[in-house]
């Protein structure tokens, strides 16, 4: 048997541990990916009787590839800072 525990912290209002038996990793990493699951303590995989954290591997397989900007995305920028500079440029 195998299963995850994932622990939320809502601050003062508490935490809130969510075990269900029927879910998968990619199910965890789906959900945090969806921001379903945010303030993440920690999440724990229990395999057998042994129990690992693995919140960091988690939340770096849920974390989304940072792309380069394109042409069109860096010109766009480019209009965009030049246009915000000449609005709050002083009169």
């Amino acid at each position: 048997m195998q299963y995850f525990v994932v622990m939320i912290d809502y601050g003062r209002r508490g935490r809130e541990a969510i075990v269900d038996p029927e879910m998968t990793r990619r199910d965890v990493v789906s959900r945090i990916a969806s921001g379903e699951y945010t303030n993440i303590s920690f999440i724990h995989e229990i395999a057998e009787r042994s129990v690992e954290d693995v919140t960091d591997d988690l939340l770096a397989e849920a974390a989304l590839p940072k792309l380069p900007l394109t042409g069109a995305n860096l010109r766009a920028n480019t209009l965009d800072h030049a246009r915000d500079l000449r609005k709050h440029e002083p009169v």
